[in-house]
């Protein structure tokens, strides 16, 4: 089957059919926009593609916004951020393909419960190697969270979807569609606020995900969204140390620090939050660099 057919009514109908250069083999998840599948190219190289809902891919707006921040994450060339290979319009369907990885944080702490520190900490320091490379480029993520981070086969972590709530808020801006951006459970006071945002906002996120990589619980929680906002913005994030008492002082203090209500008393920038984890981990550089190479031979 392909493209040619109308625009299904759910992400089953999609399976068995060819969409752009990709054959469609089974579902793999779905956010509040598209849905996410495993394909393969006409090589059989597995690859992952994610489908723009029909309710958006027929809006002119938001595909045109969807697609170039896409096509802007696609520039974002990092062993730690996922490759995306392709952004189009096939037939009905606006979508991109990106490398397939063999696992995310949230499904294993959905399998796993809380993780061992030195693991949280090794996932830690590659989602920000990440945000170091991505914020020098001038692009934020903006909803980091941890089924936005990826699991290798080798351990190693990888970000994807950068760009895309930028896209969604543009989006919504223009159009006053009712439409919610970002994750509840990891947004920073300042979006919970509707301030201006920049780099520190995604150190706010990653620190709410660390939290829940430890304790296996987010710092905040409620079935509703304002008290959730008002919470982010007002109350303390309970301690880790009572929740997980085995974790060190000093891991309790980089995720704190990263919680920190105001931008200012967050870290600067990614490389000062880098040198921390790594500080924490005994890093071994030889490890990395060895990784690194892999990537760029691959």
């Amino acid at each position: 089957m392909t493209d040619a057919f109308p625009a299904p009514p759910a992400p089953t109908d999609l399976v068995g059919r060819t969409v752009g250069p990709y054959d469609i083999e089974r579902p793999l998840g779905q956010g509040g926009y598209a849905w996410v599948f495993v394909g393969r190219e006409l090589d059989g190289a597995p690859v992952a593609v994610k489908i723009l809902m029909p309710r958006y891919a027929g809006d002119p707006q938001f595909e045109i916004r969807f697609r170039n921040e896409a096509e802007t994450a696609a520039k974002l060339r990092h062993p730690n951020i996922i490759r995306i290979r392709f952004v189009a319009r096939s037939g009905n369907y606006v979508y991109f393909g990106m490398d397939l990885c063999a696992d995310s944080l949230a499904a294993r702490l959905a399998r796993e419960g809380p993780l061992p520190e030195a693991e949280i900490v090794r996932i830690a320091a590659d989602v920000a190697r990440a945000l170091e490379f991505a914020h020098a480029q001038g692009v934020i993520h903006r909803d980091l969270k941890p089924g936005n981070i990826l699991l290798q086969s080798d351990g190693s972590a990888v970000l994807s979807d950068f760009g895309i709530a930028r896209a969604l808020s543009g989006y919504v801006a223009s159009t006053g569609v009712n439409m919610t951006i970002g994750t509840p459970q990891y947004l920073s006071p300042e979006q919970a606020q509707g301030r201006p945002l920049d780099q520190r906002v995604d150190f706010y996120a990653l620190g709410v995900t660390l939290y829940k990589a430890a304790t296996g619980e987010v710092p905040f929680t409620s079935t509703d969204w304002f008290e959730l906002a008002r919470m982010h913005v007002e109350d303390a994030p309970p301690s880790l140390r009572k929740k997980r008492p085995q974790a060190s002082k000093r891991f309790e203090r980089v995720v704190m620090k990263c919680l920190a209500k105001h931008p200012d008393d967050r870290y600067r920038d990614a490389t000062a939050l880098l040198a921390d984890l790594t500080a924490l981990d005994g890093w071994k550089p030889e490890a990395y660099w060895s990784r690194v190479r892999r990537w760029w031979s691959g």
